[in-house]
């Protein structure tokens, strides 16, 4: 019976993933909720998922106030054990310049041991540095989505870390990952699109991934500049030639990262041109001071200044308006949005220049959006970070290991995507019969208790009882009345508490958004 039971959650689980998205025409007015079964499906889409506090700040403000609250947030105020928890963090009290430098120099007096079993131990204990801080970046990145009020900026940042990625397993990123996301990526998550992009632009993380460190005048790379157009701002059909990518690489040129304390040795003639700011560095020795023509119309040669100018011609190009609210509409609405929303959201775009907060309040609006509520699989972030808010939102977990290992089990570890385009965003990328059974695996750890999520690290690791009661009172006033009946047939038929939670765990309920 027991088997039977899953077989039925997780075929009704894949199956409602390919339901299809319907074409309506946007609404130009904002799109209010006709239930409060509706308004949960409208927070769960614009979060990482519904949790007792979430529910709770819905039904206080209304949707409304709550969805203005979440495209304008204020600063994040977490529970305390969370924030002594990124208090204590490396990452959280050194800032990346010195981390790197710091890391490196060990890197280079591994190097220089003379003896070999010395030597091997000195690489090897770098490595782990960069793995101990990589998983610092990763932690923090997890506890934020599960426990700050501010869902959309969390949801808004893994999407923009998805689409500006870069890979931590090359060179030293490891050491960078951290201040990517947190210093690049989510402070400029809702806000002008023209900042978040100079941000990336700027950051050694982005510029040590795409080769651009490399990238100097008579020996061009043109690693970045190709990415910068096709993925991160006009995209692949965006009417940009070889020749833009030639030009554009050429004004990159110089721009680059310095690892180390000391400035290199620039021309007297270009000395007022060189720039530092942090590991960033604009070497003018590097730099092709030639005249250039990008996109149809001239750049004058004179330096970073050129590096700004490009920025700005990219991102008012409507091609990228177009690009970045079809990418947008894709994560919240379906694999093939309508047009007509991917015109209007494009037109905002165009309208704010670039105001990421506004084009969500369009997307939000839109009649294709609530039409979408229900339907869009979760991809394995959303189900790892939904599982865990579900069940512990008022119990602050101890250690996020085993969420990281999850992830990676279902292919999505955080800054763990080889190629730069990102983790595909198409449900079909993950809905899955393989997918749906590792769910249930990590269902019922989670169901029982078991999970690892609340187990100290350290040679002695003492692990705390954290049954997870999500048979409450919010379960029965919001979530119940939005179960299918069959998987109200199926709780009903639980033997046990622990298997009442595997089955709601891992309900087609769960597996959508």
């Amino acid at each position: 019976m027991r088997q039977k039971l899953m077989i039925i959650l997780l075929a009704g689980a894949v199956l409602g993933g390919c339901a299809s998205t319907t074409e309506p025409v946007p609404s130009a007015q904002s799109a209010q909720p006709t239930s409060p079964a509706q308004a949960l499906a409208m927070q769960q889409r614009i979060s990482w998922g519904i949790s007792a506090g979430s529910v709770r700040q819905l039904q206080q403000q209304g949707w409304d106030r709550y969805l203005q609250a979440q495209l304008h947030p204020g600063k994040a105020v977490l529970p305390p054990a969370i924030q002594a928890q990124l208090d204590a963090m490396t990452i959280s009290q050194t800032p990346m310049d010195q981390v790197v430098m710091s890391t490196e120099q060990r890197r280079k007096d591994a190097s220089a041991v003379m003896d070999d079993a010395a030597r091997q131990q000195a690489q090897k204990d770098y490595q782990q540095e960069l793995n101990r801080l990589a998983r610092e970046a990763a932690t923090r990145s997890l506890l934020l989505d599960v426990y700050s009020p501010n869902q959309l900026q969390q949801q808004m940042s893994w999407f923009w870390l998805n689409h500006f990625s870069v890979h931590q397993g090359k060179h030293n990123l490891r050491a960078m990952v951290g201040d990517y996301e947190m210093n690049a990526i989510s402070p400029h998550a809702l806000g002008k699109f023209r900042d978040l992009l100079a941000a990336t632009v700027h950051h050694p993380a982005m510029l040590r991934y795409l080769d651009n460190e490399a990238n100097a005048a008579n020996r061009i790379n043109e690693n970045y500049a190709r990415e910068l157009m096709e993925l991160h701002t006009l995209g692949v059909n965006g009417g940009y030639s070889q020749k833009d990518v030639q030009e554009l690489a050429r004004i990159l040129t110089g721009v680059g990262v310095n690892l180390g304390a000391e400035m290199p040795k620039v021309k007297p003639a270009l000395q007022a041109q060189y720039v530092r700011r942090g590991l960033f560095e604009f070497n003018p020795n590097r730099h092709d001071y030639g005249d250039k023509q990008f996109l149809g119309q001239p750049v004058k040669g004179r330096g970073l200044a050129e590096l700004d100018e490009a920025l700005d011609r990219l991102c008012r190009n409507p091609a990228t308006a177009r690009f970045i609210s079809g990418k947008l509409a894709q994560y919240f609405v379906g694999d093939t949005p309508p047009p007509a929303l991917v015109a209007s959201m494009a037109q905002t775009f165009q309208k704010t220049d670039g105001d990421i907060a506004a084009v969500l309040q369009t997307l939000f609006a839109s009649d294709a959006f609530k039409q979408s509520l229900g339907r869009k699989f979760k991809d394995p972030m959303h189900y790892v970070v939904s599982a865990v808010r579900l069940s512990y939102d008022d119990k602050p977990i101890l250690n996020a290991g085993p969420m990281l290992g999850w992830l990676s089990r279902m292919g999505e570890p955080l800054y763990g995507r080889q190629t730069p385009d990102g983790y595909p965003l198409q449900d079909t990328a993950w809905a899955s019969p393989g997918q749906m059974t590792t769910r249930f695996d990590i269902a019922r750890t989670i169901a029982s208790g078991s999970a690892g999520l609340f187990k100290t690290d350290g040679p002695q690791p003492l692990e705390k009882p954290a049954f997870p009661q999500l048979s409450s009172a919010v379960y029965f006033q919001s979530i119940e009345p939005t179960l299918s009946t069959a998987t109200r047939q199926a709780l009903q038929q639980a033997g046990t508490p622990q298997e009442w939670n595997t089955f709601l765990l891992s309900s087609p309920e769960m597996m959508h958004r």
